[in-house]
């Protein structure tokens, strides 16, 4: 696509939003792909339409006021990447035009009142649990609210499980295969701690002794995606000092986290942080694609079947989402169903429209409740469309949108992280 964007005014990525602009050739292949232009049918909510707008708002012919409504119902979800066969970086697009556009945008107050929020709740457990709690307290008072407000008492939880402490080293069991440092996560610590614990056991199980920074902070990304860089850095910076370099890998098991800790490139280019942080990205990985690619060890009691024998049935029929930043953000999407399908007793099935977004998206469906809850709504009987009796899924943020718009069907079939479906048939619970 051509442009006369003027690269000195365009911030200091100014050359990857160019280079993703110049590689669209507006072919339309990553219309149906698009969360937004499937539920919407608007060209401007399509991931071509909003590359038009950027360009034009870099051109100086549109204003960032007039562009927000539409780059901000963007989920960043990425499957126009996956889609896209001229190889678009449009995250390399998005995110620092966010960033880019954020001091030149208005926002309401209520608006800017929620985002300060979220960002001084959601990266820290402790605030996190207080706050989750205060907002189950609050309601029934919630049509007395803002309206902008509302959704984060809808999507408050009932209960929150007992915290659980981390240790900072946790051995592997029998020979060590492999050492790793583990990213703890934020809002995950207090909504499902389990997985942390499921996580740990795991990778016990499979000779890999595990380290938990104790600096360590959020991985940045939630302020990264609402444009508030300057945020993400700072918290980028304790992460590259508090995790250690020799170990095999960094692991996240929490997608939207390890996108954005591979994301640490592009947030400190040309930065004194540049070449740490190249380092940092090379070696963060999701747990299941670690898993993978060490050789995972399944749980005992899946035994080959003798030529002529009958199989037994499957004792439990599984259904695996596919979070968008573990799919089309890393590319990782073989790796878990290989973990899962070596289970003694699972069936593996695969619900429909895979590549859409469930609508959680970090802040997502806080911000953009309306079609958040579409997308969710969709997702979920995608997913009971299976007949599943249980969903697996790789992302704090998918598994509490799903659980939330199961709830609300009435169909609340359970759904946990692949870990701990790994965990159970490790225990025998499955």
């Amino acid at each position: 696509m051509q442009h006369t964007i003027a690269q000195d005014k365009a911030g200091p990525h100014a050359a990857e939003m160019i280079h993703a602009i110049e590689a669209c050739v507006h072919c339309g292949f990553c219309l149906p792909t698009c969360p937004t232009y499937v539920v919407l049918g608007e060209e401007m909510n399509s991931p071509r339409g909003r590359i038009i707008l950027m360009k034009e708002t870099l051109e100086g012919r549109l204003t960032a006021d007039e562009t927000k409504p539409y780059i901000d119902c963007c989920l960043g979800c990425l499957a126009c990447e996956t889609s896209c066969p001229s190889g678009v970086p449009y995250g390399e697009l998005l995110t620092p035009f966010r960033a880019w556009a954020e001091p030149r945008r208005s926002r309401s107050f209520m608006d800017r009142l929620r985002r300060r929020i979220l960002l001084a709740t959601l990266p820290y457990p402790g605030r996190f649990r207080f706050a989750a709690s205060a907002a189950r307290l609050a309601r029934p008072l919630r049509r007395l609210m803002p309206a902008a407000l509302r959704p984060m008492l809808d999507l408050a939880p009932a209960t929150l499980p007992p915290a659980f402490s981390l240790p900072a080293i946790f051995p592997a069991k029998g020979r060590r295969r492999a050492r790793v440092a583990l990213l703890a996560g934020c809002a995950q610590q207090v909504l499902a701690p389990g997985i942390n614990r499921a996580t740990l056991r795991v990778l016990a199980e499979n000779g890999v002794e595990v380290l938990i920074p104790r600096d360590q902070a959020c991985c940045g990304a939630l302020a990264m995606h609402v444009g508030e860089e300057a945020s993400a850095r700072a918290t980028a910076r304790r992460n590259l000092a508090a995790f250690p370099t020799d170990v095999d890998a960094i692991i996240s098991n929490a997608s939207g986290c390890g996108s954005g800790l591979r994301e640490y490139g592009l947030l400190f280019k040309d930065q004194p942080e540049a070449a740490p942080a190249d380092a940092f990205v090379a070696l963060t990985t999701d747990v299941c694609a670690f898993l993978d690619q060490l050789g995972f060890i399944p749980p005992e009691g899946r035994a080959e079947v003798p030529p002529g024998a009958t199989k037994a049935a499957p004792r439990i029929k599984v259904a695996y989402h596919d979070a968008c930043h573990l799919a089309h953000a890393q590319r990782v999407r073989a790796a878990p169903r290989r973990l899962l399908g070596m289970v003694p007793g699972l069936e593996l099935v695969e619900p429909a429209e895979w590549e859409l977004c469930c609508g959680s998206a970090g802040t997502y469906n806080l911000e953009q409740p309306g079609t958040a809850s579409t997308l969710g709504r969709r997702k979920a009987e995608n997913l009971l469309a299976t007949g599943a009796e249980l969903i697996a899924t790789g992302n704090i943020g998918c598994l509490t949108q799903i659980e939330a718009q199961l709830r609300m069907l009435g169909r609340p079939i359970p759904i946990v992280h692949t870990v701990e479906v790994l965990a159970r048939a490790y225990d025998g619970t499955l």
